[in-house]
């Protein structure tokens, strides 16, 4: 099983979302653990996708406006992959 942390930032962050964006956002991450257990890749909806111009750091979508970014960092647990979160909210996080 995938082993999550998060940045202080993204505490904030989480915290700054309507009740409704944070359920979004956490229906989104059981989607993302499932597809990263599975070591298929993940599915199409959640666009994940490396952000131009920060190597290493990805970007999930959660929403229509709803961005989330991540890395990975050293395994904790074995060899399970260790997400390390890092923003998350609306297009905004990204400027």
């Amino acid at each position: 099983m995938p082993t999550f942390a998060w940045l202080a930032r993204f505490g904030v962050d989480f915290d700054a979302l309507t009740p409704s964006q944070q359920a979004a956002f956490l229906a989104a991450v059981t989607q993302f653990v499932e597809d990263l257990a599975s070591g298929g890749g993940f599915r199409n909806g959640l666009r994940v996708k490396g952000v131009r111009g920060a190597d290493g750091v990805f970007e999930m979508t959660w929403a229509a406006d709803g961005r989330a970014t991540f890395h990975y960092g050293r395994a904790i647990v074995g060899v399970e992959p260790h997400v390390v979160w890092r923003r998350v909210g609306t297009h905004k996080i990204f400027s």
